[in-house]
């Protein structure tokens, strides 16, 4: 990953507290002991920065925006060493999935779109997206936008929430501008938070008693979409995307016009700072009403979000979603092709949220873009706090 420092830190403050480390230890206890282990890298200062209190203001201080500290809190990982940044980026991985193009293999992708966010935007010259697709148009400026300025984009603006102590406001693009809290103290008894994210990304993981309490809010977007690296070719959000249009590709023009939604979208509607904010009436298409082919497109799709969380808890997570599968309701709003701005998919059930919309980009201005948000009605933040 980019932009770790060396593994020469150049001052040092008092050693940190050392905390208990178990090798063989599984499921959340694997990640309690990671979090340790990583704890035990760094000196106090630094794990000052990290251990937070699990606060609703601590909880609720993320964002899409490349902003930096100023809207999240946690230690940035430029400031890590390679054996720190090493053990940090372990914990992660230990807390979310395992599948190919979900849990920690898209989390790492959707790091290194910024990467390339950051080298574009270090060129003033125009050059063409990374993608192999339509040629695009670099902006040196990160708030350069196509769009008008009353639809939103990743552009900050405004006043940003309060992310905590972090050190400073500085943003931009780059694998470096991603940062790390835990919330409370991570245990396998107690209940606390893996607080993770950066521009584009948020990862919130809550414990309680040893079990995953909640996997979101869970906000992932990618700019550009897709781009080749070394003769790899990353898509990050390529299975969210097929997925969402096998599913509206199988209505047929009937229950597409009741799928439908009045509204048009710009962004997702319960991103950053909208906590608690679900519709009062569940729109769309209710799945009840859908062959049991189409139901199952449904719950294909589903996971491909829930994967963000360890593999045995989003497992029972889908038990759950599968059993309120008929009070769950299909949405679109714009397009069903998902390429143009404005195209815009939910599904909203009695538990599981997910939205996905197109933007026009930032900084490849001549693309679109995509956010998504997976959110749970009673589940967020492992259902600790109350939003009105």
């Amino acid at each position: 990953m980019a932009n770790a420092s060396t593994d020469v830190p150049a001052v040092k403050s008092s050693a940190g507290v050392k905390r208990p480390v178990d090798k063989h230890a599984t499921g959340v206890g694997a990640v309690v002991s990671a979090a340790n282990a990583f704890l035990n890298t760094l000196d106090a200062d630094q794990q000052a920065e990290v251990l937070l209190d699990f606060s609703q203001a601590n909880a609720t201080a993320w964002s899409n925006l490349p902003c930096g500290s100023s809207c999240r809190p946690g230690i940035r990982l430029s400031s890590l060493t390679d054996t720190q940044l090493a053990a940090a980026m372990k914990v992660v991985k230990l807390a979310t999935g395992t599948g190919k193009g979900t849990g920690y293999d898209q989390i790492t992708q959707i790091i290194k779109a910024d990467d390339v966010l950051n080298s574009a935007q270090s060129t003033s010259s125009a050059g063409p997206a990374p993608s192999g697709g339509a040629s695009s148009t670099v902006s040196a400026d990160p708030s350069a936008t196509a769009v008008p300025s009353s639809t939103a984009t990743d552009v900050p603006t405004g006043t940003p929430p309060s992310g905590g102590p972090g050190g400073g406001g500085l943003g931009g693009y780059g694998s470096g501008v991603y940062f790390l809290a835990f919330l409370g103290t991570p245990s396998a008894d107690g209940t606390w938070q893996l607080h993770f994210g950066g521009h584009h990304l948020a990862v919130n993981e809550t414990y309680k008693k040893g079990k995953v309490a909640g996997a979101s809010p869970f906000f992932i977007g990618v700019e550009p979409t897709t781009w080749t690296d070394d003769g790899t070719t990353y898509s990050p959000l390529e299975k969210q995307r097929n997925g969402l249009l096998a599913l509206t590709g199988s209505l047929s023009t009937e229950q597409l016009a009741t799928a439908k939604l009045s509204a048009s979208f710009s962004d997702v509607l319960l991103g950053p700072g909208k906590d608690g904010q679900f519709p009062e009436t569940k729109e769309g298409i209710k799945v009840s009403s859908l062959s049991p082919k189409q139901k199952q497109l449904v719950l294909k799709a589903i996971p491909l979000w829930v994967a963000n969380v360890d593999d045995a808890t989003a497992k029972k997570l889908m038990k759950t979603y599968e059993h309120e599968l008929n009070e769950t309701y299909v949405a679109y709003s714009g397009g069903t092709g998902l390429d143009t701005q404005g195209d815009y998919v939910r599904i909203d059930g009695p538990g599981v949220w997910v939205e996905f919309v197109c933007q026009n980009g930032v900084v490849y201005r001549d693309q679109i873009h995509y956010h998504t948000v997976y959110r749970d009605h009673t589940r967020d933040y492992g259902s600790e706090f109350t939003f009105s």
